[in-house]
């Protein structure tokens, strides 16, 4: 999910950028209206950690294996506080990792955190009815799959509109076709997560998942 340095040109690197300063300054300003904008500070920071080492934990699917990526979850908790959250996020796996790059930081913050964004509205259907575990566990897989679903999406847009000219296009088509099949199994192990996390901070920590 991560789209390495030396993949694309530079006005799309450029874009991704861009893209990034206008949804972290969007993120900053919806957070600045809150009544107390430090609230979600320490959860955030928690879940940036975990963000932050997501992307070790390995899931083989023949013949590959993928990673957690938690856009979802991250979206889901934290609503907007998930876009400053993934980038510092992605920097440092760039950095200690090679996850990613820093020439595509901004790509790879656009696909992961704006369907972290989605996922937030999703979970707050949940609230237009009184919460309950059932309901609760039900936006959260939808928030986590479609996240997911919304990523690879992107990802495979972005990787087929900028194949580089010295790649052949079937190989490198046929690769991405095979990664996108590869996640639809991690659509519903982060579901699970995403939906587990949710009804089990519900039982034991209800104000946790308030005024996301």
């Amino acid at each position: 999910m991560h789209i390495p340095d030396g993949i694309l040109p530079l006005p799309v690197t450029l874009g991704g950028y861009a893209a990034t300063v206008g949804l972290a300054w969007f993120s900053i300003y919806m957070i600045k209206r809150r009544q107390d904008p430090r609230e979600n500070i320490p959860k955030a920071s928690l879940l940036t950690a975990v963000f932050f080492t997501a992307s070790l934990i390995h899931i083989p699917v023949p013949p590959v294996s993928v990673h957690l990526v938690l856009g979802g979850l991250m979206g889901a908790l934290l609503g907007f506080y998930a876009i400053p959250a993934i980038i510092i996020g992605l920097f440092f796996q760039a950095v200690m990792f090679g996850h990613g790059g820093l020439t595509t930081l901004g790509i790879n913050t656009i696909i992961i955190g704006t369907p972290a964004l989605l996922a937030h509205y999703i979970f707050r259907f949940r609230n237009t009815a009184p919460a309950d575990p059932k309901r609760t566990g039900f936006f959260g897989f939808l928030a986590g799959s479609t996240a997911i679903a919304l990523s690879v999406t992107i990802f495979s847009v972005v990787l087929f509109t900028n194949i580089p000219a010295h790649m052949d296009p079937e190989t490198e088509m046929t690769a991405i076709l095979l990664l996108i099949a590869a996640h639809v199994p991690l659509m519903i192990i982060e579901g699970i997560i995403t939906c587990m996390t949710a009804v089990f901070l519900l039982r034991v920590s209800p104000g946790i998942l308030d005024g996301v």
